[in-house]
């Protein structure tokens, strides 16, 4: 469960950095849901987790990610402050990896030990 959960966290948190989180989302709950009923996943509890942490904390490592970032963005341009795809990397995806890496640590200690 350790690995299962771990990896979905991680790749969850890295792939809704560069894509819209919310498609993103509702493209992979089937996925996830298919696994159960295949029996690869018995505790669900620890794989939702995983994945809402990581949909939802990598929605921070871009200005695409998620509709608020351009939301934002698009208001500071409107008052004169431009901010780039890569100055906002910069400061939100080292924040997006400390956010997973404290939600790896919470699920390791209460769901997947």
């Amino acid at each position: 469960m350790l690995p299962t959960g771990m990896s979905l966290l991680w790749v969850t948190a890295l792939a809704s950095a560069f894509v819209d989180n919310i498609p993103f989302t509702a493209t992979m709950i089937p996925i996830i849901q298919e696994m159960k009923e295949l029996g690869h996943i018995i505790q669900m509890d620890a794989i939702w987790w995983s994945f809402a942490l990581g949909a939802c904390l990598g929605g921070n490592g871009t200005i695409v990610a998620a509709s608020a970032n351009v939301v934002a963005v698009g208001m500071l341009d409107d008052h004169g402050y431009k901010l780039t795809f890569l100055r906002f990397m910069k400061w939100g995806f080292p924040l997006m990896v400390m956010s997973i890496a404290i939600s790896a640590v919470y699920l390791y200690f209460f769901y997947l030990t």
